[in-house]
């Protein structure tokens, strides 16, 4: 007599099919991307924002224009934000134009869609990635659901002059990628290993060409070869397999080299640079180990996220001292147990390194730290807490059910806060407003939050947010600029060349602050006044048109 399997019998099978299927990594990666897209997709209704999402798109002619040979010639010789060269982040913003001509015309909701879903195909990407160098199914599946879900991962998705965040992480990810095959067919000794190789290069230079904060990708490289590749027998370190390993990189380390010069080289043209003598290397050093310690702050703790973090100055000394502390008693903790569990010193220094390039040891800008400069570096500090909770879990003997529902609470929780954070990115007003609230003497906030405000109707609030911004620094040119233009809107002229000459007193050699002063005094009629500011703007900035434009216009004034 044959017996038919019970009911319990035929679920047990059941799901232990959907256990098996989900132990491939293709069952693995839609579940990631749906639930990716589920919980980000309220990004693509928000709106552009007033900071740098103007320069970058909306108001910027060269991307509404599409891909053109004319564009695409500008791509690549532009150096109109004055912080990165990243032509191909100038060219996928160009594509969105052409992808949603008629479609979310005048929308941010096409530009949102591409970020979003980059930032999908990044989390697949970092899963396969892991997987196929470590072999680690679920503990790399948990590290991708932790990069796809984390809080501070909303800044570099939800905005989206952000797109050379995810476009450069999508080149790394592919790169790393790459390198993972060139070091098993060439322990294989399998001819393709020099493909591999050369992948790895192009993808690394395609990754520059987006975004040049990842020059620090042949030292991850060099920490992968340490765990997981196991290039160093043992776990030893090996003077001489070490600089064979590193002359193996030469390539890499002349890639990031020129990127390095071609950086530095924009940003001292624009002036992006901030002086020493406006703020000492002290200072940024004491800054760089604090940041170090607020940004795993915010990893086991997201809140409190603003788009704008002002710099102080100077940190409080018991602050840095405790910084330095923490982070060098990290630091030796990790080679320390690293000779144990040697994830702990790829995830430790991946953190560490990738960070360098925006610690502000060359200051650029005036923030503090920024959530989107997370982006990559964390992936460090997940790799830490998946295999570091794993190997505790085992030693501990915790049951495996009581591990899964800790990962799917962490996980929860994650998407919760992160859909709480995308509520802030929905316009302008929500944001800055956010940032004011959560942040002092933040005259940037105020600056945006007035310009937003002006734009909308309410000019009245607005003057009292550029007031309160001009308070805080009273030499600021955005603020003095936009007083000045706010004044003049409303016609009160006296006040508007008060902030106006203030603004070309203070910035001599800044040639929008001649145009726009140049402009008020048009709008008075004071021709000559006027044509002389322009003519300072053009001899600042000999290809300036507009200016160039409105000078021809006065002379011809002048002249009747």
């Amino acid at each position: 007599m044959v017996m038919k399997p019970t009911s319990a019998q035929n679920n047990s099978r059941f799901g232990a099919g959907i256990l098996n299927s989900l132990l491939r990594p293709a069952p693995v990666c839609l579940v990631l991307a749906v639930i990716t897209l589920a919980v980000f997709w309220p990004v693509t209704n928000c709106d552009f924002i007033n900071f740098d999402d103007n320069n970058y798109v909306f108001a910027n002619s060269k991307v509404q224009g599409g891909l053109t040979l004319d564009s695409v010639v500008w791509a690549f010789t532009t150096q109109e934000t004055g912080n990165y060269w990243h032509p191909l982040t100038w060219l996928s913003l160009m594509l969105d134009t052409d992808l949603f001509r008629g479609m979310f015309e005048n929308s941010a909701t096409g530009p949102h869609l591409i970020n979003l879903l980059l930032h999908v195909a990044n989390t697949v990407l970092l899963f396969l990635v892991l997987r196929e160098l470590t072999s680690a199914h679920w503990r790399s599946a948990f590290v991708a659901a932790l990069f796809a879900l984390h809080p501070l991962h909303v800044e570099s998705v939800a905005w989206i002059s952000e797109r050379k965040d995810v476009l450069s992480t999508f080149f790394w990810l592919l790169a790393l990628l790459a390198y993972g095959h060139y070091a098993g067919a060439l322990k294989a000794r399998m001819p393709r290993a020099r493909f591999f190789y050369r992948g790895a290069l192009l993808c690394f230079a395609l990754g520059l060409m987006s975004k040049p904060m990842l020059v620090t990708l042949p030292f991850v490289l060099l920490l992968l070869d340490y765990w997981p590749l196991k290039r160093f027998p043992d776990f030893r370190f090996d003077a001489a397999i070490f600089l064979r390993l590193v002359q193996e990189k030469v390539p890499f380390f002349v890639l990031s080299a020129i990127s390095c010069v071609i950086t530095i080289t924009v940003q001292r043209h624009y002036g992006a640079i901030r002086s020493l003598m406006v703020l000492p290397m002290g200072a940024r050093v004491e800054n760089a180990f604090v940041s170090y310690v607020r940004y795993l702050g915010k990893a086991f703790w997201p809140a409190d996220l603003a788009v704008l973090y002002p710099y102080p100055g100077h940190w409080p000394l018991a602050l840095v001292a405790f910084a330095v502390a923490l982070v060098a008693g990290l630091t030796v903790a990790a080679l320390w147990l690293g000779r144990f569990q040697p994830f702990l010193v790829t995830g430790w220094f991946w953190f560490l390194g990738t960070l360098v390039p925006v610690l502000g040891l060359i200051q650029v800008g005036r923030q503090s730290m920024a959530d989107r400069y997370n982006y990559v570096p964390l992936i460090g500090v997940f790799i830490i807490l998946s295999w570091g909770a794993t190997a505790l879990a085992a030693r501990w003997r915790v049951p495996t059910v009581a591990t899964v529902a800790a990962a799917i609470l962490v996980l929860g929780a994650c998407a919760t806060r992160t859909a709480d954070q995308i509520r802030y990115w929905q316009n302008s007003g929500t944001l800055f407003r956010r940032a004011i609230a959560l942040t002092q003497n933040n005259y940037l906030a105020h600056d945006n939050l007035g310009i937003y405000l002006f734009t909308t109707g309410n000019e009245e609030a607005a003057i009292a947010e550029f007031r309160r911004a001009l308070q805080i620094n009273p030499k600021d040119p955005d603020t003095l600029n936009c007083l000045g233009a706010a004044m003049a809107t409303r016609h009160q002229y006296a006040e508007a060349n008060q902030y106006l000459q203030r603004l070309v007193q203070i910035h001599p050699g800044d040639p929008a602050a001649h145009f726009n002063y140049g402009a008020v005094l048009a709008e008075q009629e004071k021709w000559k006044e006027a044509a002389a500011e322009f003519s300072e703007a053009l001899r600042l900035k000999p290809d300036f048109v507009t200016a160039k434009q409105q000078l021809e216009n006065l002379n011809g004034r002048i002249q009747k």
